[in-house]
């Protein structure tokens, strides 16, 4: 067909070809085995690489003055730090599944110890400073413990509530130690006066209990109690009541004091202003120059946006973005649910609190004084965050489709250089078959033996299943929902979405007593009787007796067991 008699239709069918086939293309490449392993990798390699650039770029002039001249003091402990934060990540990466588990209890009990110490005078730091005894020195590294909590409450959280239904009617339900442990550390953590840190943990806290499948108005009824709570805290005047008039003035573009509670939200804005599309090139930064507070720090992303413009700032979040898909995806594929709500708590604390970071540089936000992950300086967030990257590469690792690849083909490239060794499951917890990931078992599939319209006599079996006996066990009632009988286990799924199950269920069965249970006093059919028998021995509960005249009015009959003639006694009647 020449360009001369060429239709329309042909050029229609020619372009849905061209989308049809990239559209198997892409979801081909989303199939591969590695694709989310590769993918987490590369995304950490980007931002961690940002990061030193970046605050390589932000201290120069800070550090000169702070460490006698040396301008690249800040850049050498930064990359000291992300080296050692790559360490922890190849670590997290080599541990064993089960073993993380068991390591998730010490590492909880460990923090809340650490949480304690930051705020006994003399040992914790930061007051004077920053404004919140956050940090413990070692030296000339300084630990925040509170980084390490929200990492701590995701493993320890996923574990304990991994293969359990949202209950609160226990003191010993696991949701219930969950919210207790969580509410300490949370305590903890405001009363080193970070407010900021206080709210990220309490987004991983939400995070965990969401994908562990709690019902979402105790969810919205937590989110009013703490918007209450911030509201009072911002109102209530100090600093952080200017923090949040200067949040309102910056969503109109109007700054009453632009040298005093505005002043680094306005800087910010100037060098987000002076970026504009493609930036001003890397180290020529202005604001830096001791314009910006914390250029290193919290408002790392004004020098990114300066520096590199816009495209440079939108290739931030994009990688912030992609990392959430991905983690997310890898929660989905997750073969146990530990692994999914641990890879979906995970991406979810760590992209919130990029987004948080932000937001309140553009103005949408509050500043809270939280860093930029894997990009700010910083030697406590730049080791957790790198280890909690450690451990969503581990669950991508033990996706299926990847662990199936390995035993296959063997390792890639990639694993064998870092000398990883093969993902297995082995020793991991699973659920047996039947059994509900709440703990309680679910009905099996047996012989249908009720009396229905279907079925008006229990000797008669169903096709749904072979033929029972009429034991006292397994008689009428065998095959019912509370049937003791045993039967074949379903065979399970391997796979758990976050708070969910994939194992398919069997079908509840109504309970039989309300169609088959008959006063035993007037019934003359001896077939009939034993099915009262049976009914309100196997329920336990109070009949509601019929007759062949009808419906009783006003007599209710019990069935107890005597132990001396071994029969059942029809007594209680009025």
């Amino acid at each position: 067909m020449t360009a001369a008699n060429a239709t329309p239709e042909s050029h229609t069918v020619a372009s849905q070809s061209v989308w049809e086939n990239l559209k198997q293309r892409r979801q081909d490449t989303f199939r591969r085995p590695y694709f989310d392993y590769l993918n987490v990798m590369l995304v950490v390699a980007l931002l961690a690489t940002i990061g030193i650039v970046m605050v390589t770029s932000a201290s120069m002039t800070t550090s000169v003055v702070d460490n006698n001249g040396k301008a690249w003091h800040v850049a050498g402990n930064q990359l000291l730090y992300v080296l050692g934060g790559i360490t922890v990540m190849w670590l997290a990466m080599r541990l064993p599944i089960n073993t993380l588990r068991r390591l998730s209890s010490i590492l909880l009990w460990g923090t809340i110890l650490l949480l304690i110490l930051v705020l006994i005078p003399g040992i914790g730091t930061g007051l004077a400073e920053k404004g919140s005894q956050s940090w413990i020195s070692l030296g000339s590294f300084r630990l925040q413990p509170s980084e390490i909590a929200r990492v701590a409450i995701a493993l320890w959280g996923a574990n304990i509530l991994a293969g359990h239904k949202p209950r609160f009617n226990s003191i010993n339900a696991p949701f219930v130690k969950f919210l207790a442990i969580a509410g300490t550390m949370f305590t903890l953590i405001l009363a080193e006066r970070d407010l900021g840190m206080a709210m990220t943990f309490l987004l991983v806290v939400v995070a965990l209990l969401f994908f562990a499948g709690i019902n979402m108005r105790y969810i919205a009824g937590l989110g009013v109690f703490v918007a209450a709570g911030f509201t009072i805290v911002f109102l209530a005047g100090g600093l952080r009541g200017k923090r949040f008039d200067t949040f309102i003035s910056a969503l109109f573009g109007n700054f009453a004091d632009t040298k005093s509670s505005a002043f680094q939200s306005y800087q910010g804005f100037l060098s987000l202003a002076d970026g504009s599309l493609t930036g001003v090139g890397l180290g020529q930064s202005r604001a830096k120059w001791f314009y910006l507070p914390e250029a290193k720090n919290d408002f790392i992303f004004a020098i990114i946006g300066e520096e590199m413009g816009l495209m440079g700032g939108a290739l931030v979040i994009c990688l912030f973005s992609w990392l959430a898909y991905i983690g997310f995806r890898i929660a989905a594929r997750s073969a146990h649910q530990f692994l999914a709500l641990t890879a979906a708590t995970l991406t979810a604390g760590v992209v919130a609190q990029a987004f948080i970071n932000m937001g309140y540089v553009v103005g949408l936000l509050p500043v809270t004084g939280i860093n930029l992950p894997m990009i700010s300086a910083g030697g406590t967030s730049a080791v957790i965050t790198l280890g909690a990257m450690g451990i969503l590469a581990n669950c991508a690792r033990h996706e299926p489709d990847t662990m199936a690849a390995m035993a296959n083909f063997g390792k890639p490239a990639f694993d064998r250089a870092l000398f990883l060794p093969e993902p297995t499951l082995d020793g991991l917890e699973r659920y047996p078959a039947g059994r509900r990931p709440g703990g309680r078992r679910t009905p099996q599939a047996g012989p249908d033996t009720r009396t229905t319209r279907d079925n008006p006599n229990p000797t008669v079996q169903h096709p749904s299943g072979p033929k029972t006996g009429e034991s006292r066990g397994q008689g009428a009632a065998g095959g019912t929902a509370r049937s003791r009988t045993a039967s074949a286990p379903t065979p399970k799924k391997a796979g758990f979405l976050p708070g969910r199950s994939r194992t398919p269920q069997p079908v509840r069965r109504p309970l039989p007593a309300r169609t088959t249970a008959r006063d035993t006093s007037r019934d003359p059919n001896p077939t009939n009787r034993e099915v009262s028998r049976e009914v309100t021995r196997t329920t336990g509960r109070r009949t509601s007796p019929t007759t062949s005249l009808g419906p009783a009015r006003t007599r209710t009959s019990y069935e107890r067991h005597d132990p001396r003639s071994g029969r059942y006694r029809t007594t209680g009647r009025r």
